[in-house]
């Protein structure tokens, strides 16, 4: 068989579970083969610790019981990231034959932004969180999915499905929600009748409200009332729902630069293609004058309340979170762009909606460059680690101390090595988001048991700005011997240092 007749002829269900099981595991392959502990990762090594429950996500709990066997979370990365891996390849095989009963290859590429977001890379590192997160993902596409026999199991199991994603992550619950406008979309494409559209639109409310109920009388009691708190309704909550939104715009451009910006402005061009077709389609089925103008009002909201859902339900809490981690919604509007691209190329020509993989190819490579990222932070981890460790254990009075506060300056220039690549991607500082040089969880690896957590570090800082001769001067830090307690003082990073070879 010629290559070309490949790319347009029906892919079986093994063939697409193929392609996905390919594509995902590729994603992946930079944050496996950096193997850095992210973050929690640390302290959560250190204590075998799961303590998901407090944060309403009582369910991350229960899976690492299960994978690792004990009523802890000892550290088995990177299993449970290829479990999770494995079982979103027959998620995203699954959301292709729904949107597409006889696939091509071009059809597989449309699902595939929802793993292929670059804003889940974040999530993707952490080697505990990261696949409790992959497999909301998956919970949120079976629920979508699902097409039961009974009324009540069509209502019960995807609801049961929902509430299984919000408890591994509760940010899920905006991919649900865009799914559910793009769902619209599909329906209107494939000509479902309008009391069929409405009642199918009913079913998802339906659901919605069930699993909430479900998830509130399980993971949610469990749950630190610090943690749930909304907006404050007497203090302008609209202003800062606008300022919150505008920081997460800042952070979302960060990944149109250079050619990442052309690629996008290519894809929604093909979007718009497509949206002109679906209207088109609109016009088509002789519905009255007020239904038409509903059914069309409704496609265009479509696309931005899943804008919207970019940030989604982050945005009315009050500690609000900008981190990449909580932009999974992101998935889920390149999702959209790319199934409206689908139908406006379809027509053109068969072969034309494969160049949809540059878009893919684009977002691969950036994985691949945080990848490095991520490799080159370990280096630096690595050798700061061995620096601390060294100057403290050469020191009886540290060593001997009764505790060593840990003092963090946060800066973003720690990391001088990626420099050149941070000027190319800058969304690659974002997606790292390590602006300090060592947490005092690191240590312990190295043998250094006396430095206290991060939470005490106020007495570090203030022990800097008394003036006590160091005890150690080095490039980074300062370490002070007062009593029987040591301090490690962090400097700031070096100001305006040029690397050129």
């Amino acid at each position: 068989m010629r290559i070309s007749d490949f790319l347009v002829r029906e892919l079986g269900r093994r063939q697409v579970v193929l392609f996905f099981l390919i594509a995902t595991l590729l994603y992946i392959l930079p944050l496996i083969l950096a193997d850095f502990p992210y973050i929690d990762d640390n302290w959560r090594t250190l204590a075998a610790g799961n303590a998901w429950a407090a944060q309403g996500r009582l369910f991350m709990d229960w899976l690492y019981q299960a994978l690792t066997f004990t009523g802890a979370a000892p550290n088995i990365f990177p299993l449970p990231l290829l479990l999770a891996t494995v079982v979103m390849s027959f998620a995203l095989t699954r959301l292709t034959f729904h949107y597409f009963p006889e696939p091509t290859l071009a059809c597989c590429l449309v699902p595939l932004p929802l793993w292929y977001n670059p804003f889940l890379l974040q999530n993707l590192s952490y080697q505990y969180d990261g696949a409790g997160m992959a497999l909301s993902l998956v919970a949120v596409i079976y629920a979508i999915t699902f097409c039961g026999a009974s009324r009540i199991q069509r209502w019960l199991v995807p609801s049961a499905l929902l509430a299984l994603a919000i408890g591994l992550y509760q940010i899920s619950l905006n991919v649900f929600l865009g799914l559910c406008c793009l769902e619209l979309l599909r329906n209107v494409h494939r000509q479902v009748p309008w009391d069929e559209l409405w009642h199918r639109s009913g079913w998802r409310l339906a659901q919605l409200l069930l699993a909430v109920l479900i998830y509130s009388v399980t993971a949610y009691p469990f749950t630190d009332a610090g943690r749930a708190q909304l907006l404050n309704p007497g203090a302008d909550p609209w202003l800062q729902i606008g300022i919150n939104l505008a920081r997460v715009m800042e952070k979302v451009a960060l990944l149109f630069h250079g050619g990442y910006t052309a690629v996008f402005i290519a894809l929604v061009l093909c979007a718009v293609t497509g949206a002109v077709q679906l209207g088109r389609q609109i016009r088509e089925r002789h519905l009255s004058r007020a239904k038409g103008l509903l059914l069309s009002f409704s496609c265009l909201l479509a696309l931005p309340l899943v804008v919207l859902l970019v940030p989604g339900m982050t945005l009315l809490f009050r500690d609000f979170n900008e981190g990449a981690r909580t932009l999974m919604g992101f998935g889920v509007l390149l999702m959209l762009l790319f199934y409206l691209a689908w139908l406006g190329l379809m027509p053109l020509h068969q072969r034309l909606p494969l160049v949809l993989a540059i878009a893919l190819l684009a977002t691969l490579s950036l994985s691949f460059a945080y990848g490095r990222v991520l490799t080159m932070e370990k280096t630096f981890a690595s050798s700061a680690l061995y620096s601390l460790s060294h100057d403290i254990s050469s020191h009886r009075e540290l060593r001997e101390a009764k505790r060593i506060y840990l003092s963090v300056t946060y800066s973003d220039r720690w990391l001088a090595g990626a420099e050149g690549t941070f000027k190319q991607l800058p969304v690659l500082r974002y997606l790292l988001n390590i602006d300090y040089f060592m947490l005092a969880e690191t240590l312990p690896s190295a043998g250094i048991t006396n430095v206290v957590a991060e939470r005490e570090r106020r007495n570090a800082t203030h022990a800097g700005l008394m003036g006590y001769p160091p005890l150690v001067d080095s490039l980074y830090y300062r370490l002070y011997l007062i009593g029987d307690y040591g301090f490690i003082v962090m400097k700031e990073p070096p100001h305006g240092r040029l690397l050129q070879w």
